[in-house]
């Protein structure tokens, strides 16, 4: 039976943290809207403490009776929690260092002061009636045995959920699903996973997070956000449907027109190779993969590009072998020998050579005036 891993998207938080990234508010009721049509079930809004714009903005979110859970971020402070608590019914999650590096160094503290805030606060929001997750920053260079006692402490205050992040990105799979494994044999809060990008292993760390038995993943469409960025949404959803048969209630083919809306939106599109919804990632030339594809689509498909909404398109270029000019001009409605196919195979290759691009319909069609074979195309009809 597949098993249900919750997705909390923070693109609207942790996404607009990438440097030199601002969302209006209408672009964060877009965002929000589309991530709820894909049935996204958690996302994390925004930062109250930010001001009052985006509290407005966070209420107006809320205002669109959406069916996904929003989520708050915010320090263990007072002010923290006092502006999430004029946002309205929302998940609040409350933040807090448990490395010993970022708890000397960046707040001065040591870890008596951190079991006493993180019940305090907790503690503080419950009885205001708030549904809590604990944030465990720099989980990931934390004395496992001190995080221990942050969950601990966090569940006795009356927290819903523990984030083990992975701020700095320095954790690879094997390692992540050994800490993960043992902080869930070590309390019985839900897990929740976020993974940063720094060393290009978010999304498998992800995976491995949810392998160990974390609940929840954290992600960012395109994977936006600080530094490197965090762990995609559109990778984390497909690998954990395609490999792992977990199910996260997204309709995957609502993914590429998401990762249009904020790469416009971020003022990052998606690179063309961006696995899942580049514009490259289901485009073919190499000729033996053409070749393969063309005989069985199963030689050199993983998994079927309609899953997202897209399709196999094959292009030439120097790389390309004859059965592929064939059938690209088979499309254009033109019937080839072999003789002209592999006649037009070389122009073509001096052509991308020439001009690092692909050639048109019209460059093809002038290929096809230019060859020496005496037996004529056929117009298809």
């Amino acid at each position: 039976m597949d098993l249900v891993v919750g997705i909390n998207d923070t693109t609207l938080r942790d996404g607009e943290q990438t440097a030199g990234v601002v969302f209006s508010a209408e672009e964060k009721i877009i965002i929000a809207r589309a991530l709820d049509h894909a049935g996204v079930a958690e996302m994390e809004v925004g930062i109250p403490a930010l001001g009052p714009e985006e509290r407005d903005t966070i209420r107006a979110i809320s205002a669109l009776d959406l069916r996904a859970r929003l989520m708050v971020w915010a320090r263990m402070c007072r002010p923290d929690l006092d502006a999430a608590g004029l946002c309205g019914p929302v998940l609040v999650h409350l933040s807090i260092p448990v490395s010993d590096i970022q708890i000397r160094g960046k707040l001065g503290r040591n870890r008596q002061w951190v079991l006493k805030t993180v019940m305090r606060f907790v503690g503080a929001a419950v009885d205001r009636g708030m549904s809590v997750s604990v944030g465990a920053e720099d989980a990931s260079r934390a004395d496992p045995s001190f995080l221990y006692r942050v969950a601990d402490a966090a569940q006795k205050a009356g927290a819903r959920r523990l984030r083990f992040a992975d701020t700095l990105g320095v954790l690879d799979p094997f390692a992540t699903y050994e800490r993960i494994r043992a902080l869930v044999k070590n309390t019985d809060l839900p897990i929740e996973m976020h993974a940063h990008d720094d060393l290009g292993l978010a999304t498998a760390n992800t995976l491995a997070a949810v392998l160990a038995g974390a609940r929840h993943a954290n992600t960012t469409v395109n994977g936006l956000g600080e530094r490197a960025g965090n762990a995609s949404l559109e990778e984390v959803a497909l690998a954990l449907q395609v490999i792992y048969r977990r199910t996260t209630g997204i309709d995957m083919t609502q993914l590429p027109a998401i990762s249009q809306i904020v790469g416009r939106a971020s003022g990052r599109p998606a690179p063309p190779q961006k696995s899942v919804v580049g514009d490259a990632v289901f485009t073919h030339e190499a000729g033996i993969h053409v070749d393969g594809l063309l005989k069985d689509v199963r030689t050199y498909q993983g998994f079927d590009p309609a899953k997202v909404g897209r399709a196999h398109r094959i292009v030439l270029g120097k790389h390309s072998g004859s059965r592929a000019v064939a059938y690209v001009y088979g499309k254009m409605g033109i019937a080839l020998s072999r003789e002209q196919a592999q006649e037009i195979v070389g122009l073509i290759r001096a052509h991308a050579i020439r001009t690092k691009n692909p050639p048109s319909d019209q460059d093809l069609r002038g290929f096809l005036g230019e060859t020496r074979a005496t037996a004529p195309a056929r117009v298809a009809v």
